[in-house]
């Protein structure tokens, strides 16, 4: 399918490893021009490298935390009018929420919920001028489903939501759309690293923890990367323009709702 996305900006928001890189190298595939970030520069230029050769886009790196300002800035350097923009960014870790102290909060609401607001705020009225703007925010299936040990995580997210929701209707008459994708359990880092503190608690071991996992979801298996990846093409595409405001579940059927 040609997602009729070609030639578009996009700026991918911590995109040098895991469901970012992969939303980054399905627009990229899809013909649009990528800037892509992380906080590792030469990671970041590898990865740049890779998908620029793979997909023959033009892919530009721009090494830095998304929640400063300054990275945020290069950025809009780098992209000064993107029509897509997908916000990402990682999670506080695994905590029972009685540990969690002022600072900690603040951190984990600004990382999940502020940063992809700041964003948002900074393109989509060019965006609305030039009659088209895609906006994807990459959240969690937890926003749907208590997750233990993730509620900062799930909390912030959940905000960004509800703050959107709104937002998404204002702009739906001039073709700008603002979705949030809720990614459950896919082959990534980050959820490998949660394999091992698994494993040291209950001594079993690491592979013992991923197949519990991969039993908890109906489809057996983990997601690819590639395939949350093009989901979230589509919804920058040209047919996803009557969808907004959406959020999408890609869980392999673990959240057991109707709605």
């Amino acid at each position: 399918m040609d997602l009729g996305i070609s030639g578009k900006r996009a700026i991918v928001c911590a995109s040098s490893r895991g469901l970012g890189r992969a939303c980054a190298e399905a627009l990229a595939e899809a013909g649009c021009e990528v800037v892509i970030n992380g906080v590792d520069k030469d990671r970041l230029a590898g990865v740049a490298r890779e998908i620029a050769a793979a997909t023959s886009a033009k892919v530009t790196p721009v090494a830095g935390d998304i929640s400063a300002r300054e990275c945020q800035d290069a950025l809009l350097q780098a992209c000064p009018d993107p029509d897509i923009l997908v916000n990402n960014n990682g999670g506080p870790p695994l905590r029972d929420f009685r540990e969690l102290d002022r600072e900690a909060m603040l951190k984990g609401a600004t990382m999940n919920m502020v940063t992809p607001i700041e964003m948002i705020q900074r393109v989509i009225d060019p965006m609305a001028e030039r009659g088209f703007g895609r906006i994807v925010n990459i959240t969690s299936y937890s926003v749907m489903m208590p997750l233990q040990g993730l509620d900062l995580s799930s909390g912030a997210r959940a905000g960004l939501t509800a703050f959107m929701a709104g937002v998404a209707r204002q702009f739906a008459d001039r073709n700008v759309t603002i979705n949030n994708l809720l990614p459950g359990m896919f082959e990534t880092d980050r959820l490998r690293s949660t394999f091992g503190p698994r494993a040291k608690a209950t001594g079993k071991t690491e592979a013992e923890v991923a197949d519990e996992r991969r039993a908890l979801v109906p489809a057996k298996r983990f997601g690819t990367p590639a395939e949350f990846g093009n989901t979230c093409a589509f919804l920058c595409s040209v047919h996803a323009g009557y969808m907004t405001g959406r959020n999408v579940l890609l869980d392999g059927g673990i959240f057991e709702g109707t709605w």
